[in-house]
């Protein structure tokens, strides 16, 4: 198959910093990605990141690829019991991204899947299953590796990570927001110890979005207000843009 016949690989990518570094290493490998894939999936998910996944179309936009945008909907509105059945319900949200996938490799053959899991077998055996009836590879670079070695990566890098959502015993207000750099993980690393907080919260401790990398032209700048309640929080983005004044 020639270039010009293949669809090249899709990324799935939420804006968060485990699928942008996942992107930044096929980039890296020399991969040749093609479109970025976000689903966009109900208040509640087992399988996606939730918030603030508006925001990767900026993202998308500063990487210079272009975004598909899928909607799982209210996976359980019609059907009680399910959203209670973790394992249902992941099947379920898979759905929409296999059909997405299977319309786009009918269209254009694609190579492959870039995804971004690092412990989470529920995540990871999915997407495996729905490479493997698709017929296509899967590139999951951070799967497994060392928390520690990917957070001194990411950091080596340049990425630019903050903080939209905690939800951990040990994660106060203060954590909304925050810049991950080395001082934030080695505080994390802390809280591993004292509460058993993962260092990459792939707990779902807390949740991420990259604003800037070696991959993007331009920053995402945003304006939030915090929202706080007993035990957890986020960011609410009131607004959000490219900086006008970083591009070429």
């Amino acid at each position: 198959m020639t270039d010009d016949e293949s669809g090249g690989w899709v990324s799935l990518f939420s804006g968060g910093k485990d699928s942008s570094w996942a992107l930044y290493r096929a980039l890296e490998a020399g991969l040749s990605v093609s479109r970025l894939l976000t689903v966009h999936p109900s208040a509640e998910s087992y399988l996606y990141h939730v918030p603030a996944t508006r925001l990767a179309g900026l993202a998308a936009e500063s990487i210079g690829l272009p975004l598909v945008e899928i909607e799982t909907g209210d996976l359980g509105a019609d059907s009680p019991g399910v959203a209670a059945d973790a394992g249902r319900q992941g099947d379920r949200e898979l759905e929409t991204l296999e059909a997405t996938l299977r319309e786009m490799n009918a269209e254009t053959p694609i190579e492959g899947v870039i995804a971004g899991a690092i412990e989470s077998e529920f995540q990871t055996a999915r997407i495996e299953g729905m490479c493997d009836r698709l017929g296509l590879e899967l590139f999951a670079p951070l799967w497994r590796e060392e928390p520690h070695d990917l957070a001194a990566a990411m950091c080596d890098a340049g990425f630019d990570i903050r903080v939209l959502q905690v939800a951990a015993r040990g994660l106060d207000e203060s954590w909304l927001g925050r810049t991950l750099d080395r001082e934030a993980f080695e505080d994390l690393e802390a809280l591993n110890e004292a509460y058993g907080v993962h260092i990459l919260g792939e707990g779902g401790e807390f949740e991420t979005l990259v604003t800037d990398g070696p991959h993007m032209s331009r920053p995402i700048e945003l304006e939030y207000e915090t929202e706080w309640n007993r035990t957890r929080g986020r960011l609410r983005v009131t607004d959000a843009w490219l900086d006008r004044e970083s591009g070429a």
